[in-house]
């Protein structure tokens, strides 16, 4: 028996020569290669069935997968035009049977005394109605219905009687009744003579159930989630799932990104009745943009930067493809505030129209004591600490695959596979060094001297530690009191 530890080279060897093995443990560090899921609905047309986890990456592709029009298509496209290099997943549901379609109306008077151009948005999405002067209310709702099902990206198709213009969602389910519809988002003008009255997308009932779509990504780690249902069914159901990721025992955690749309009143309340460290809420107020689109959007977003660094905050990044709620409708700072004291993310509106992130927050609220508990209120928390499991599983993995045990009075010869608690310590503190150098921790003679491993006193195989990292915080606030003198 030799006293260092080959792995292939025999140790009953008696055919001369010149034998060398490499061994990696030394060589670097362990990449992740974190992933992204998309659950959402598709249509008929798609070629992939549901509750089948599909990679994609373009959004041809996608349109192919789960049928041009459809919500996953739609909110895949969004993802990829914001990061196609974050490999990107996704898991398409079929229609609940048993629900119903959303639908509005928009009803037109006439006749117009003017040619010119209705401008209609649907979903944020802006049809184009041509318009001459003498055509009536029938001749107008034609144009209409036209324009909206010859545009086969929206999330509705369109009928007209008698200048009545009904439209109906193309899937099933309550997210229909967040399909926005409204006239000249831009400022544009209604051509002279023409009336619409809109009665907004109502009737929709009956989300399709996630939990089919969660169990086929069981083995499969997900670091983020777009997710584009808001029901309390599914929400308790992802926030179980996320819960169970993240602990120990599955060490698969994750954050889920979704979109809220109501009132102030409603949002808050809303928000202030979960209570989960892995799902962040964005209130949209009353974007023009789909609720799952925002969440598409809000998920591409923060991942794209959570993956480059998670303790970065992240405020001020774009929002890109989600409208702005007119002025009228925009929460107030004391509303926006006020919302992230109840679980709610929110989003500042710059002067050129565009969204940007102000806060992201988790809905975690309160401990298991109901006492309230900031401790997960950022996402760079559970994010980061996700980072530090993820470095620490992969160093003691790859530093000792196969090693002994043995106390720290156990001399170490070279080249022996044999762990001491002292050199488990000596990784560790390595570990955090190198987190501390990448602006993820702090206070390396703290952790230093709070870190504490041994080896378990009823069983010598296994080994116990206590480490007590101190993530980094992010500039959130500047305040400064001037006191000025005359």
């Amino acid at each position: 028996m030799t006293g260092i530890a080959f792995t292939q080279i025999p140790a009953n060897l008696r055919i001369p020569g010149a034998y060398i093995e490499f061994d990696a443990s030394l060589a670097g560090l362990a990449q992740a290669s974190f992933k992204r899921l998309i659950i959402g609905q598709r249509l008929a047309a798609g070629t992939v069935a549901a509750n089948v986890p599909t990679r994609i990456t373009s959004s041809a592709l996608a349109e192919t997968y789960f049928g041009r029009g459809s919500m996953l298509s739609e909110m895949s496209s969004h993802v990829m035009e914001i990061d196609p290099w974050t490999e990107t997943w996704a898991i398409a549901l079929d229609d609940n049977v048993a629900g119903a379609f959303a639908s509005g109306t928009l009803a037109i008077t006439g006749p117009a005394t003017k040619t010119g151009t209705l401008n209609i948005y649907v979903g944020g999405k802006r049809v184009q109605a041509a318009v001459a002067s003498g055509d009536s209310a029938t001749v107008i709702g034609d144009a209409i219905a036209a324009a909206i099902n010859a545009d086969t990206r929206l999330p509705v198709t369109a009928a007209n009687v008698l200048g009545t213009v009904t439209t109906t969602a193309r899937h099933k389910g309550a997210c229909g009744n967040d399909i926005d519809l409204r006239l000249n988002y831009y400022g544009e003008q209604t051509p002279a003579g023409v009336g619409i009255v809109i009665t907004a997308m109502s009737g929709g009932t009956s989300n399709p159930d996630i939990a089919s779509a969660l169990a086929a990504i069981s083995t499969e780690w997900f670091r983020w989630v777009a997710m584009p249902y808001t029901d309390l069914t599914n929400l308790v159901v992802l926030e179980t799932e996320l819960d169970a990721r993240y602990g120990a025992m599955q060490q698969m955690g994750g954050r889920a990104f979704s979109a809220y749309k109501a009132t102030h009143a409603a949002s808050v309340t809303f928000g202030s009745a979960r209570n989960s460290a892995h799902v962040s809420m964005l209130g949209v107020q009353n974007s023009p943009t789909q609720p799952c689109i925002a969440a598409a959007i809000y998920c591409a977003r923060a991942s794209q930067a959570l993956a480059i660094d998670p303790a970065r905050p992240l405020q001020t990044l774009e929002l890109t493809g989600m409208l702005a709620p007119s002025v009228a409708d925009r929460w107030s700072d004391t509303e926006r505030n006020l919302a992230l004291f109840d679980g709610i993310s929110t989003f500042t509106v710059s002067p050129d129209g565009a969204c940007r992130i102000e806060a992201a927050i988790t809905q975690y609220q309160v401990n298991d004591a109901g006492v309230d508990d900031v401790a997960y209120l950022y996402v760079n928390t559970p994010e980061t600490l996700e980072v530090h499991r993820y470095n620490l599983r992969s160093e003691i993995g790859l530093r000792y695959p196969r090693h002994k045990l043995a106390m720290d009075s156990q001399p170490l010869s070279p080249g022996q596979a044999l762990a001491r608690p002292k050199d488990i310590e000596s990784t560790m503190r390595a570990v955090y060094q190198r987190e501390v150098d990448q602006g993820l921790m702090e206070d390396f003679e703290g952790y230093a001297a709070s870190l504490f491993v041994e080896i378990d006193p009823t069983n010598p195989n296994r080994i116990n530690v206590v480490d007590q990292p101190n993530l980094v915080n992010q500039l959130r606030v500047f305040a400064n009191l001037v006191q000025f003198k005359v």
